[in-house]
């Protein structure tokens, strides 16, 4: 008995010194309990005396940094930024904000210089802010300032400056931006266009005079649409949004946010915390029956349960929205292959097979979903591996997917990219009988829009970039469906790079899929290898997702199988309906007219004849009766 008690005093002695809890002094243990029970109880008290005295630390960090503020409706002022006057440890390193004479909230960036706080979105991470810099052209100084920091980032969507020997008004006033009177003159007309806008929207006279100028959107739904307004503000106030980045306080603060928390810093662990906040609850005395009880116990525990996953599904594509466009101005990380096996939790959830090697499912340290590709077949010296990196690593597109990072070490290589949650297209083309959900989601607005979302994707790769790429392995497979169905292009293992006024390419064997290969990568009889070549693979594409059945070879031996594109070409020409799906309205059946003809075009076996992308896209968003009908794009199965 003694050496028990002992051992308890001696736990109640070390508690006590913090005035946690106090133990009753004839609090004993019997001789017949077990010593594992009676160790798992002083654990248990000691535990519970170390997570009051966090609790206490905690509360004293809230009242030692209260949220302050500037001015009366000006933006709130805590942590992870504090006043320059309050203590260094209620706020983040490099997020200190300062009151000016005129009581307002002022951020000095290290090389913006000073600059108005006007909104600060703890929720999503961003803090919105105009230069204060004497400038008659605050855009100007937004285009030759790095305004990218250690703790501070660009947050938002990328626009194009263009300048123009002619005034013009922009047909989608949305997506275009300007004249901007203090880049412009008599001869020279400076605009600012959209990511989402097609350049062939501009006069041909119109040059790109600077990539990526930062233009901070509207969150979600409001996104679209609103380009003109955000734009207006940079051009005129030099508007900009900033996303922060702090190891060990970003990630925690933003969940701790989405949650409806406010965050706090525990000094000693340099980490950050998670005050929830709790509503008071009532406790009333139950006369129902048991029965009563359960019943609504279960009702309410079910609808709970479906409220939080919903959210839990918005948080986590709020912060992988975050993540990206916080993420967009930099180059892909390397990580170590130890790394790659801790994203993946040693490679524990397969998504699939590919051509080059297996695909997983990881998750970075920030909760961030990943796919990760472990190259098992890389072909050469590496040079697929080399291609991706290289071409993907440097482009930031709406409908290409996102190079994350990185591993080589030897003969082990790996690429991380954000993750898509639909999988990819080929999952809803070609899905069985018995998985008729996934068909049915490819209605034909959704499919307009995602043969859109190709056709933009592929464009920027040809136009887009200082360098042309060709992707040269279009196919379903690789096209990966996000959240919301915006297509991305991925795979670069195959592509190549050829300066942007470069017309043929020489290859030294065909590239690419059976089925998407252009005729002429098989024989240079049907003509040269171009960027026409991506042109043909995607028209087949088109036919597939509008048919549900591959495009298979024109030769087929069995005389049942069918040739897609000629079936389709013989319903456009002799002005039937394309009834590949049924009960379709008058609007959907021009919309699958709309995408054969645009298809028929792009798989003209003659490159000559096929339409640039830039031109698809055109096609793609003009009305139906504007399309010209295709000549026969293929030598006839049966001639």
């Amino acid at each position: 008995m003694g050496r028990p008690s002992q051992q308890i005093f001696a736990g109640h002695t070390q508690i006590s010194r913090y005035n946690i809890i106090s133990l009753p002094s004839v609090f004993l243990l019997p001789h017949e309990m077990p010593n594992a029970l009676a160790a798992a109880l002083l654990l248990s008290i000691l535990n519970y005396g170390v997570t009051m005295a966090t609790a206490s630390s905690d509360e004293n960090f809230f009242r030692n940094c209260p949220a302050s503020y500037c001015s009366e409706g000006g933006p709130e002022i805590r942590f992870p930024f504090r006043l320059e006057t309050s203590p260094a440890s209620c706020g983040a390193p490099g997020m200190k904000l300062r009151c000016s004479k005129q009581a307002d909230t002022i951020l000095v960036h290290p090389n913006l210089g000073l600059c108005k706080v006007i909104d600060i979105e703890y929720r999503y991470g961003f803090i919105d802010v105009i230069t204060l810099a004497a400038s008659k052209c605050p855009l100007q100084k937004i285009i030759s300032t790095n305004l990218s920091t250690d703790v501070y980032r660009p947050y938002g969507d990328s626009a194009t400056l263009v300048s123009c020997s002619t005034e013009f008004r922009p047909s989608n006033q949305d997506r275009v931006a300007g004249p901007i009177s203090c880049l412009s003159n008599t001869s020279q007309f400076s605009y600012l266009v959209s990511s989402f806008e097609s350049m062939d929207v501009l006069p041909l006279d119109c040059m790109v005079v600077s990539n990526d100028i930062w233009i901070p959107y509207l969150l979600k739904n409001e996104r679209e649409g609103h380009f003109n307004e955000t734009a207006q503000g940079t051009i005129a106030f030099g508007k900009t949004r900033f996303g922060w980045s702090v190891p060990n306080i970003t990630n925690v603060c933003q969940d701790c946010e989405l949650g409806g928390g406010h965050c706090g810093f525990r000094s000693e662990a340099r980490q950050a915390f998670c005050k929830k906040n709790r509503p008071h609850v009532k406790v009333i005395a139950a006369t129902s029956s048991v029965a009563t009880i359960l019943v609504l116990s279960v009702t309410v525990s079910a609808a709970l349960y479906l409220a939080l996953k919903s959210k839990y599904d918005e948080e986590i594509h709020l912060k992988v929205e975050m993540f990206l466009n916080t993420y967009s101005t930099s180059k892909p990380t390397r990580y170590t292959f130890s790394e790659v096996k801790k994203i993946t939790k040693r490679f524990n959830n397969k998504l699939g097979q590919g051509g080059f090697g297996s695909i997983y499912k990881g998750e970075l340290s920030n909760g961030v979903p990943v796919a990760v590709k472990v190259l098992e077949n890389s072909k050469g010296e590496g040079e697929d591996f080399i291609n991706e990196v290289a071409t993907i690593g440097t482009i930031h597109h709406a409908n290409v997917v996102r190079l994350l990072g990185f591993c080589s070490e030897g003969s082990r290589r790996a690429l991380i990219y954000e993750f898509m949650p639909n999988a990819s297209l080929e999952k809803y083309i070609f899905s069985q009988a018995s998985d008729n959900c996934c068909r049915e989601k490819l209605t034909p607005n959704r499919m307009l829009e995602i043969a859109t979302g190709i056709a933009k994707g592929i464009e920027y790769l040809h136009q887009g970039c200082n360098q042309r790429i060709l992707h040269f392995d279009i196919k379903p497979s690789n096209i990966l469906l996000d959240y919301s169905f915006k297509p991305k292009i991925s795979d670069f293992g195959l592509a190549k790079l050829c300066a942007r006024d470069q017309s043929i390419v020489t290859l030294t064997a065909a590239r690419g899929t059976m089925g998407y290969i252009a005729p002429e990568l098989y024989s240079r009889n049907f003509g040269t290898v171009s960027y026409k070549s991506d042109v043909y693979s995607f028209g087949m594409v088109v036919l597939e997702m509008m048919s549900g059945q591959s495009g298979s070879d024109p030769q087929a031996k069995n005389e049942n199988d069918v040739y897609i594109p000629e079936w389709i070409y013989e319903k456009i020409i002799t002005g039937q309906e394309l009834e590949l799906i049924t009960e379709m309205t008058q609007g959907e059946k021009d919309i699958m007219r709309k995408l054969a003809i645009v298809a028929l075009w792009c798989i003209q076996w003659n490159p000559v004849n096929r339409p640039s992308m830039t031109k698809v896209v055109n096609m793609l968003t003009d009305s139906l009766q504007s399309l010209k009908m295709p000549p026969k794009p293929f030598v006839s199965s049966f001639g």
